[in-house]
């Protein structure tokens, strides 16, 4: 039986809802919810979600969503399926990619504006150490754990450890979460889900709402999406999971075709482009 909401964990679907003009108002609720009160936003604009180097031997810098607000800040927001070994460095990278971006040409006052990178992971980045914790709020403080930089924040939400059922959901962005993890389980809208803010969450998300082609571009996400799970998920139950992934990166490393990774890995072409792509070895 078909599902009567998409996926949100799909690339159809993260960016169908965050990524939209028309869903503008969504990703503002959203990012308002994840931010601390004193740095919240009005409005935003979207903007280039790639970047690339300023000389031909950089690399590119590819977002899920990259935008900017009317007073300047710059926000990303990112979904990340699969666990890399150095996400931190890479996480930083981005954000000091846009850092970067601010400067002009000319004489400059080197006055930066602040910079948000907010990342739902589909993993627990932090597996060496226990902690309850399901959101990471970071910032740049000194010995004394005084705030040293407030220009450079950085939020990490482990969705594998937000595991409230909806009758224990209690905050709008506990109810956020829970949707970006489960809306396409639902057979109906519960009760506790009725908030005027979800109705577009809802209507975006609903199937029957969709024309043919979408359908089928959702289906095609899905698709890519379940493989990766699946192939991940026994690979790590045999152990392989690291190893996986590190003959794919000696495969970009020394210049291999999707294709040819594909045939010595097992695995389809668009599993590899999609591990190539998080992982950040385009």
């Amino acid at each position: 039986m078909e599902d009567k909401y998409i996926n949100l964990l799909t690339d159809f679907g993260f960016k169908r809802v965050f990524g939209t003009e028309s869903n503008k108002d969504l990703l503002i609720h959203f990012i308002n919810l994840s931010l601390p009160e004193k740095h919240k936003i009005k409005d935003l604009k979207f903007g280039d979600k790639e970047r690339g180097g300023e000389r031909k031997e950089e690399r590119k810098v590819i977002y899920d969503i990259y935008c900017t607000t009317k007073t300047g800040k710059k926000i990303i927001v990112e979904l990340q399926k699969t666990k890399q070994e150095f996400f931190k460095d890479r996480s930083v990278f981005y954000s000091s990619d846009v850092i970067r971006s601010q400067a002009p040409k000319g004489e400059w006052n080197f006055e930066l504006m602040p910079v948000y990178t907010i990342s739902i992971l589909d993993f627990i980045f932090q597996s060496e150490i226990e902690n309850p914790n399901y959101i990471h709020k970071v910032q740049l403080r000194d010995e004394n754990g005084q705030v040293f930089y407030d220009k450079l924040y950085y939020i990490y939400i482990e969705l594998p450890k937000f595991v409230k059922k909806i009758e224990d959901l209690e905050t709008e962005l506990d109810k956020w979460l829970f949707l970006i993890g489960h809306i396409h389980e639902l057979k109906n809208r519960p009760e506790i889900l009725k908030d005027k803010i979800f109705d577009k969450i809802f209507h975006t998300a609903e199937l029957a709402n969709y024309t043919k082609m979408e359908k089928i571009q959702y289906q095609e996400s899905l698709k890519i999406h379940r493989d990766l799970v699946n192939s991940l998920a026994y690979a790590e139950k045999r152990g392989e999971k690291r190893k996986l992934l590190g003959i794919i990166k000696n495969c970009v490393e020394e210049g291999f075709t999707i294709r040819q990774i594909s045939l010595i890995t097992k695995l389809k072409e668009e599993e590899i482009k999609t591990i190539i792509e998080e992982q950040g070895w385009g």
